[in-house]
């Protein structure tokens, strides 16, 4: 039976009947441990801040050690208190790291709260964020690596929008249009001194988002901002791509609410003038070469 199966033979010498094991610690061991106990370290005085005392159901341990990693990794210094607060998301004044001393903003998206329907609407068909599924964390960090890839793409077409710096898991780091005690006010506070002027613009945005091939789809007064005279569209998270299987319904919405409100100003729009603009083809630049 022995040869058969190969059994081994007992070592004529085993040696002391129990081996020490060596449990020393090694130099990635106190690593692990240094990096664990500045983790817990910087949530406690996280937590124990003014600003943040009052808003713990924004915050998961996952939520701290996304802020905690954005901190490691240098696009945050120090935290300032909320800007902005609603049901979706909080956002909170900050600075940038040691190579970005600026004020920026940080958005950090509600695990627990969010609207998950209302995500799925805007998600579902976008090909971007295919097979994402029913997990509602999973959905809530697509949808705030959708508003970070929607920033990016805008700006890259010419569109004025705050400048995505970063995202990790729930949390967006981005420019911060004006400061936290002067904040940029939204077009429905302000009168609009120029709004022919305004009004191109915003359309002019519009087209741009549209052949980059991107919807705001909740594009209205109340998403667009004003700053030292610069019109800045804001809250791209929702935006879709024209290929979504609503981008029809998301534009024709966008443009009936910028229609009504600047004709409300006096200028003389429709949604069906401005679609019409929006959505013209781009001119062939090989058109002017063979005239």
């Amino acid at each position: 039976m022995t040869e058969d199966f190969g059994l081994l033979e007992p070592d004529e010498n085993p040696g002391d009947e129990w081996e020490s094991i060596d449990v020393t610690d090694t130099e990635a061991d106190e690593i692990v441990r240094r990096k664990d106990r500045e983790f817990d370290e910087f949530r406690k005085r996280l937590k124990n801040t003014e600003q943040f005392k009052v808003e713990a159901s924004v915050f998961d341990d996952a939520t701290y050690a996304a802020i905690y990693k954005l901190v490691q990794d240098g696009y945050v210094s120090a935290f300032g208190g909320p800007i902005s607060t609603g049901k979706e998301a909080n956002v909170y004044e900050a600075l940038g790291g040691e190579d970005d001393e600026r004020e920026i903003a940080v958005k950090i998206y509600r695990i627990t709260a969010s609207n998950f329907q209302q995500m799925r609407e805007y998600l579902e068909g976008d090909p971007r964020f295919e097979g994402i599924g029913g997990d509602k964390k999973a959905t809530v960090i697509a949808w705030t690596r959708k508003e970070f890839a929607n920033l990016e793409r805008a700006r890259k077409a010419g569109v004025r929008v705050p400048e995505p710096i970063a995202v990790q898991r729930n949390t967006l780091v981005m420019e911060l249009v004006g400061h936290a005690q002067d904040r940029a006010r939204r077009l429905s506070e302000v009168n609009v001194e120029n709004p022919e002027t305004a009004y191109e613009v915003v359309r002019e945005y519009m087209r741009r988002l549209y052949r980059a091939g991107l919807i705001h789809g909740d594009l209205s007064e109340y998403n667009m901002i004003i700053h030292e005279g610069e019109l800045v569209i804001i809250d791209l998270g929702q935006a879709a791509t024209i290929h979504h299987p609503n981008s029809d319904r998301f534009l024709d919405r966008d443009c009936e609410n910028v229609a009504s409100f600047f004709s409300r100003q006096g200028i003389e729009t429709d949604a069906d003038e401005l679609r019409e603009f929006v959505t013209a083809p781009e001119p062939d630049p090989s058109a002017d070469l063979e005239e």
